[in-house]
């Protein structure tokens, strides 16, 4: 029986097809069994809501106050997060199954690093790759996902920008930041 090698992934948004294949293609010729297990972090229905409001209703020119968040409108936006949040979860498995990975996954609604940290530990994962759009100004202070996540976790941190192949991703100096 062929030991089995679990990967974590922590994704922003849901895979594509090429994200997928170009994850997948990472663990080709292991000769253990490879699993991957996806966390999808929850957005937070509340902080959605009061960015929004206090776009729409703060003037800074006139100092006009922001309008308080609506409960009955916090509840609509919540239950439209966790269906778009389950629907990509539900992509991005699909999208690994078909690159023909073995893949199971989970919303979580905790601090993502959090959620890593102890889903590494629970599924004895051997490492961790993160996805991510670019996000250059928590990168340069190193509180992005993987900076975070280096800190916290005993195991190889890869961390890919989405949507972008391997040699898109090097030609810029984003993507791969360590192993």
């Amino acid at each position: 029986m062929s030991e089995t090698y679990t990967v974590v992934l922590l994704v922003e948004q849901a895979l594509t097809a090429a994200d997928a294949a170009q994850v997948r293609s990472l663990h080709e010729g292991l000769d253990a069994d490879v699993r991957y297990h996806v966390l999808f972090p929850a957005e937070d229905a509340a902080a959605r809501v009061e960015a929004a409001i206090g776009t729409l209703g703060n003037d800074t020119m006139t100092g006009a106050p922001s309008i308080p968040p609506d409960p009955e409108m916090i509840e609509m936006v919540r239950e439209e997060t966790e269906r778009e949040t389950s629907r990509d979860l539900q992509a991005t498995l699909e999208a690994l199954h078909s690159a023909g990975a073995e893949a199971e996954g989970e919303v979580v609604d905790e601090d993502p690093i959090e959620a890593l940290a102890a889903t590494v530990r629970t599924v004895d994962g051997r490492e961790a790759i993160i996805l991510t759009r670019p996000h250059l100004v928590s990168e340069f202070f190193h509180r992005d996902w993987s900076s975070r996540a280096r800190r916290a976790i005993g195991v190889p941190v890869l961390h890919l920008l989405e949507h972008e192949n391997f040699d898109e991703q090097a030609g810029s100096g984003e993507g791969v930041t360590g192993l």
